[in-house]
Formats: structure tokens, C-alpha cells, sequence
């Protein structure tokens, strides 16, 4: 068996990468498997990826557009690679914010109310309306990673910083770009990892999310101190097992290969439950969540890493 670690990507997630691809390449050591590193550059992979053999297994080490996206796996199949997670398909419902709560919501899985707007028609005047019409809201583009984006507006005061910045957030996505407007939740953030080992694939755990930041931004999930991750979460077990059903559920849906990691927002007054985003390719860094319910449940990171090689397509 030799695997090729796709890592890198050029993208706002190519660090995020090189730290995931590191601690598979540990895990590979570990495990005796023979593997090469490749830096991925968008611009050249379907030209780039033709210098290696067929008999190598890709390792999908790539977060956020281009390697999560479809993107990539498109490339992969056309060229007979065999590659892990999931397939073009899946990865690109996953990957679209827009897509995958449109996706849930024809399964009767709650998610917040949104609407979708291009980067350039966002005004001043247009997010007077939305600050009206929804009081407190969440800005996002719909197709990145990483809370890369995010903003939570609550008050007068955040929606009149953010409109100050409005300007320069245009400026980092593309005119076209859509950018996904959702109703504000308060409550408590919730996720839960899906693994596949052999043919058993069973929700890990549910992780309680404190982020000492004001919002679960890049910084708190990639910076050692500016978030809490309390497992199991501290929520009652009927909407703890909740949880893990629904978890189950939406992963079958979107028909995820090996792993996937879904948020959600806990609304303790309604007590409800709603399906934020899902994520077909889960950070693997020391500080990522999906590891971390493994390691409670007692699952070696080599397991995760072997099952993923394993169920390759």
C-alpha cells in the first residue's frame, strides 16, 4: 500500500492543511504505510497529479475550496485515482452551505432561516433591512471553511462596525460570490462526528463549543486557548441522544464516505435542535474536534487514519 498526502491548497485553509497533513503523516509512520507528500497548487493538480502511479491511494489532507469542494475528487475519478472521504457528489453538497440546508430541510431537519445574496449587492441599506427583519443575524459566505467570513450581528453597535469594514469584506470574495444570511440562534454550539470502522459507522459523541472569542472564528478553533471543548456535552440525554440520531441521519443523507462532522445550535427556551452545517472533511490537527471524540470514545487516531485508507474508492 502507498499513500500520497494531498496537502496545501493556496487557499485560506492551505495552514490548516500542512497541520493536518503532519499528524497523518505521524499516523502513517506509525502504521508502517509507505506515503509521499504532494502540495497541491489548484492551478496545475490535473497535470501535476499524471507524474504518479495509479497504485497510489490519495490522502484527501485539503480543506476549504478546491479540495473540498468536488473539485478535487471530480479530477480524481476522471484520472482512475482512488482517493479517501467522500466522493464528488457528496463533498460538494457538504461543502455548500446553501446546498446542504436546502438538503435537510426536504428531510424535515431543522436549520435556521436564511436567504442568499451576491457579495456585490450587499449594501449598507440592503443590511439596515436584514438587521430589521431578523433583529440579529449571521453573515457567511456559502461555500468556505473555517468560519472564514463569519459574522454574527447582534446589536446597533456590531452591524455598525461591520458596515464600516463592509468595503474590505467585499473586497476578499469575489463579486459573484454567494453569500448566505441567516437568522441568529442563540443557544449552545453543538457537534458530533460520524465514523465508519469495518461496516459499523456510529455518531462519536456530542462536543459542547465555548469559544472565548465572540464568535467560534478561525482563531478559536485553530489557536490553543481561545475555545472550550467540553465532551460529553452538558445537555440533558434525551437531546444528547438526539443529537447523535440526527447526526447519523444527516450523514446517511448526504452519503458521506468513512467521516463527517455536523454543527449544531442547541435553542434552550424552545428546546430545539438546529442542523448548522456539515462537514465532509474534519480538521485532523491536535486541536480538532473530530480526534478529540475519538480519543473519549477510545479510538486510536491510527484507526480513524487505517479506515479512511480502507474504504478509499
Amino acid at each position: 500500500m502507498r499513500v500520497l498526502i494531498l496537502q496545501g491548497g493556496y487557499n485560506e485553509e492551505h495552514k490548516v492543511s500542512i497541520n493536518t497533513s503532519k499528524q497523518i503523516a505521524r499516523a502513517l509512520k506509525k502504521l508502517k504505510i509507505d506515503f509521499k507528500k504532494f502540495t497541491v497548487n489548484p492551478n496545475t493538480f490535473e497535470k501535476d497529479i499524471l507524474k504518479y502511479s495509479k497504485n497510489y491511494i490519495c490522502f484527501n489532507a485539503l480543506h476549504g475550496p478546491f479540495g473540498e469542494d468536488g473539485t478535487i475528487q471530480k479530477i480524481l475519478k476522471k484520472n482512475k485515482f482512488r482517493f479517501t472521504h467522500s466522493n464528488q457528489i457528496s463533498s460538494a453538497n457538504c461543502f455548500d452551505k446553501v446546498k446542504s440546508k436546502k438538503i435537510v430541510k426536504k428531510f424535515k431537519v431543522k436549520t435556521p432561516i436564511f436567504e442568499i445574496i451576491n457579495c456585490k449587492e450587499i449594501t449598507s441599506k440592503f443590511l439596515l433591512k436584514i438587521k430589521k427583519k431578523y433583529s440579529k443575524f449571521v453573515i457567511k459566505p456559502a461555500s468556505s471553511g473555517s468560519s472564514y467570513g463569519l459574522k454574527i450581528i447582534k446589536s446597533k453597535k456590531d452591524l455598525s462596525i461591520f458596515l464600516n469594514e463592509l468595503t474590505n469584506y467585499k473586497k476578499r470574495f469575489s463579486s459573484n460570490e454567494k453569500i448566505l444570511i441567516e437568522k441568529f440562534i442563540n443557544g449552545i454550539e453543538l457537534t458530533v462526528s460520524v465514523l465508519q470502522q469495518n461496516s459499523t459507522l456510529k455518531p462519536l459523541a456530542v462536543t459542547e463549543i465555548v469559544s472565548l472569542n465572540s464568535t467560534y472564528d478561525y482563531q478559536a478553533k485553530y489557536s490553543k486557548g481561545f475555545s472550550k471543548h467540553f465532551i460529553p456535552a452538558m445537555i440533558n440525554q434525551k437531546n444528547y441522544k438526539k443529537c447523535l440520531n440526527l447526526a447519523l441521519k444527516i450523514h446517511k443523507i448526504f452519503k458521506c464516505n468513512t467521516l463527517s462532522r455536523i454543527d449544531f445550535i442547541y435553542n434552550n427556551k424552545q428546546d430545539k435542535i438546529y442542523f448548522l452545517e456539515i462537514n465532509s472533511q474534519p480538521g485532523m490537527t491536535k486541536l480538532s474536534l473530530l480526534p478529540e471524540q475519538a480519543e473519549y470514545k477510545k479510538i486510536k487516531f491510527e484507526s480513524i487514519i487505517l479506515s479512511l485508507i480502507n474504504n478509499a474508492k
